[in-house]
Formats: structure tokens, sequence, C-alpha cells
């Protein structure tokens, strides 16, 4: 008796001690990492309000919203020459592409939606007739198992046979309930199994896009690139306060993806550091984000439109906050951002690296 109590109280007093040494590192542990999904905007109001401190208060006629900078109206007694001109026109242009319209919501969860996103590529509109042809079969696969327990229920029960046969096998019910099911699944293989390596997995398209852009993942918001262009830029949520009136909350982010519609776009997919997934439901985009990893997909945008998603796969405690937003535009609308978007993003502060947040 007296070791058994000896040994309790050395068994609790080393756990005891064990907590003790860990406490400071799971206190430390539970602390909130930062969110980066603020970290441009807070600097820049930092360094707005450092420079105008002394500054006398007076209102900016036309100023607009906007993560990188405010654009101003020049003023009546400012000297405007023609190169100044064109570039307040070619800016102003460049704002109104990126501008949010609800009219425009293509891609977007709607209330009571039972059924997928409209279609905006031939990827998507491909996987659900797929969708569609499989759930006639496996439809008319439970109709007629419900129809078969119905009738054995009713014709089979023991009111109507009190003696019932007695067998245990059936040789062409065996083979019939054996074979019918394999066809079944050949029947839907060939289609699943073609989709993939046609549309999600083509080689050949992936091989000759007309432009790439490359993904990063980071928690928790996402880094684009575009190789061609030399363009990149970080893609942050927008908080619920900073929302104006019509935009989704949880959905908006302050620099949105702008890519051309009718063009086929490689996507190519890596992380920073945990797994993430790339996903815009409306394109038929679901890609793992993997670190140290470059996946490759595509997509081709058949609409014009606002399009979001969301990372699909838990990554932390902000999982949630990693939204996806898609500016489907024409041609010349694109060129016309891609100009503006050397100007902006021209400097590099942009670009975040995970390390410093963590």
């Amino acid at each position: 008796m007296t070791q058994n109590r000896t040994r309790i109280f050395l068994f609790t007093l080393t756990a005891m001690l064990g907590f003790l040494m860990l406490a400071p590192q799971l206190a430390s542990a539970q602390e909130a990492p930062r969110i980066p999904a603020n970290s441009r905007a807070e600097r820049e109001r930092a360094s707005d309000a450092a420079y105008n401190k002394d500054q006398p208060e007076k209102a900016v006629p036309g100023a607009k919203r906007d993560s990188a900078h405010v654009v101003e109206e020049p003023h009546a007694d400012d000297e405007i020459t023609p190169a100044d001109s064109e570039v307040a026109i070619d800016s102003a242009a460049f704002d109104a592409i990126t501008t949010f319209d609800p009219a425009k919501v293509r891609g977007i969860a709607r209330p009571w939606q039972i059924y997928y996103q409209e279609p905006a590529s031939p990827v998507q509109a491909h996987l659900e007739g797929l969708h569609d042809g499989i759930m006639v079969v496996i439809t008319l696969i439970t109709l007629l198992v419900l129809g078969l327990l119905i009738y054995v229920c009713v014709r089979f029960r023991a009111k109507r046979n009190p003696n019932p046969q007695r067998f245990a096998h059936n040789t062409v019910i065996e083979v019939l309930w054996t074979l019918v099911p394999i066809l079944i699944l050949i029947g839907i293989g060939i289609p699943s199994v073609r989709a993939h390596f046609q549309y999600t997995n083509n080689e050949n398209i992936i091989s000759n896009p007309d432009m790439t852009l490359k993904v990063t993942g980071h928690q928790w918001y996402w880094s684009y690139e575009y190789p061609e262009h030399g363009i990149a830029f970080d893609s942050n949520i927008v908080p619920e306060d900073q929302l104006n009136e019509g935009e989704p909350r949880l959905l908006m982010v302050d620099n949105p993806v702008v890519v051309p519609v009718g063009k086929v776009v490689r996507v190519q997919t890596t992380s920073a550091d945990v797994i993430h997934n790339f996903a815009m439901p409306a394109m038929g985009l679901k890609q793992d984000v993997v670190p140290g990893r470059l996946n490759e997909t595509w997509f081709k945008a058949t609409q014009e439109g606002i399009y979001f998603g969301q990372c699909s796969e838990l990554c932390g405690k902000y999982h949630g906050f990693m939204p996806i937003m898609f500016y489907v535009v024409s041609e010349e609308e694109f060129d016309l951002w891609v100009r503006g978007a050397k100007e902006k993003f021209a400097t590099g502060e942009h670009l975040q690296l995970a390390s410093l947040h963590q």
C-alpha cells in the first residue's frame, strides 16, 4: 500500500512539473496569429495619417476606395497637359474595370440554390452534363430497388405466405446482380475518365495556353502572378466594416484577378505554408495548393462578369476568410487593365512574405 501511494505521489508530482514547464508554450500557442488581410491597408492608413496629420482638412472630390491608392479628380486651378489628361483617362478607365457592379455578378451562391452555379467555362458545362447523366442512372437504380422492396414486402409477407419456400440460391439472379452493376460502373467510368483527361487534365491545352496565372496560397490570403505580363500582387479579404452597399461579405477582395473572356488560362498553384485548395465553381476549377509542389489546371471563361470562389481545404483558423474573385472582361479591357496594373503594382510594396506574419 505504501509503495502504491509513493508511486501515485511521484506520478502526480511529475505531471505537475511537466505542466508547469509546458504552460508558457501553451499560452503562446493560443495567441491568435495576425491576419494579413488588413496588413497593407493598415500600413497605408498609418502612412496617410502621418502625412496628413498637420495638413488642413479638405474634401477630395471623386475619391474612390482602393487598397493601393486613392484616385483624385484634377482641380480646376491645376494645369492639365495632354499627357496628364491621357493618364487621367487611363486611370479612370482602369479603376472602372474592377469597380463592383451587382448586375455583373454571375458566379455566386444564391439563396435557396440547390443546383450548380451557371457554368462559365467548357469544363464546368461538361462536368454538369456528366453529373446530370449519372443522376439519371442513380435515380433509376433507386426507384428499381425501392420497387423491389415494396413488392417483396407486400407479395411475400407472412400473412400471405404462412409456409415460405426454402431455397438459398438462384443462378440466374446471382449472375444478373453481378454483371449488371459491373456494366453500370463501366458506363459511368468511361465518360468520367474521359472528362478527367480531355478537360480537367488535358496536357495539350495546358501546354499551349493564351496566358498563365500563378497562384500561391498563404495563411490566409492569395498571391497572384501574371508571368507573361510582369504583374504580381496579393489579394486579401475586404473587412466587413469596409464593404460598400451591395458587396457580398466574406467574398470581396481588395485586388481581384482579371482575365480576358474566350482565352485559355493556365493556372499554376503552389503554397507557401500549408495545403490550400483553389476553387472557382462556375469555372470548374478545384485544384489542390500544396507546399513544394506545382500543380496545373486550366479554364476558359465564356461569359463576362464577376465570379467568386473560396479556399476549399481546411487550412487553419482563418480558412473561411480566403475568398477568390475573378473579373472576366473583354480583351480590350484586359489590355487596359494590364497597363494600369503594371503601374499600380510596380513598386513591389504589395508583396508579402508569409514568414512575416507567423
